[in-house]
């Protein structure tokens, strides 16, 4: 009886998974031949780098699922159960993503901009790289935190895109002025990069911040040097500069 019973158990649960699966792939053709798929179980399926502009998958279970460097400009994800899930280098420009579960999502790489991300929470999210993340998705110290991964990766454009969302939520951030100069000296940005440092010094003198004025003051000081058209030692990709950027990396964990 009992050896029946068991039978019967495992019987019942092959036939579940294979209906499981079959549903699985079905809702994966409806999405792929129509690009609306709501509510559908997509859970796990492999959707690199395909076009998905305009996708409706409202509610869709999507966890787990591979969506790198897709395109979902414009896709309606509200409510979706993203968890897991791989966006890396994806398409989100215009994406509506509105109530969408975002626990140990990757969105490293991805474009965000002009997305919808009202009532979601990202702090379990990986967003390093993200191009045109939304202000109300981070704190200053966050986007402090995403423009210094893009410093380490020497994408510099991408850094000061960071910290200049850094210090519109918080105009008093020391180190965000600093870590800026820094970027944009790196593209040659010289005036841009003294304005930075000589904030940054402002900054770090109001609060009392010994050493954070005296390095600030010790970037100034080179960035004077590097600017003058007679010294041909101090550009930005040489050894002595790159020193003294290695030096004050130090620095910018202090926000961490």
């Amino acid at each position: 009886m009992k050896i029946t019973t068991i039978a019967t158990t495992i019987l019942l649960l092959t036939s579940l998974a294979t209906t499981a699966k079959a549903e699985n792939m079905s809702h994966l053709r409806q999405l792929l031949s129509t690009k609306s798929c709501p509510q559908c179980d997509l859970a796990g399926v492999g959707l690199v780098t395909n076009n998905l502009a305009g996708a409706k998958l409202e509610r869709a279970n999507l966890a787990g699922a591979n969506l790198s460097q897709a395109n979902l400009a414009g896709a309606d994800l509200r409510g979706a159960n993203l968890a897991g899930a791989s966006f890396n280098g994806a398409n989100l420009t215009g994406a509506d993503l509105r109530g969408a579960n975002l626990n140990g999502t990757d969105l490293r790489s991805a474009y965000l901009t002009n997305a919808n991300v009202t009532g979601i929470d990202v702090s379990a999210a990986y967003l390093d790289g993200a191009i045109g993340i939304p202000l109300s998705l981070g704190k200053a110290e966050d986007f402090y935190k995403w423009g210094f991964a893009d410093w380490q990766k020497n994408d510099f454009a991408g850094a000061v895109a960071n910290y200049d969302r850094a210090i519109s939520l918080n105009p008093k951030f020391p180190g965000a002025y600093l870590a800026r100069s820094m970027a944009k000296f790196r593209l040659q940005n010289d005036r841009g990069a003294m304005e930075d440092a000589m904030a940054a010094e402002r900054l770090y003198f109001a609060i009392a911040d010994r050493e954070g004025t005296q390095v600030a003051q010790a970037l100034i000081a080179k960035i004077k040097l590097a600017s003058q058209p007679t010294d041909t030692n101090m550009n930005p990709g040489n050894g002595n500069m790159v020193d003294l950027f290695t030096g004050l990396s130090s620095m910018l964990f202090r926000f961490f």
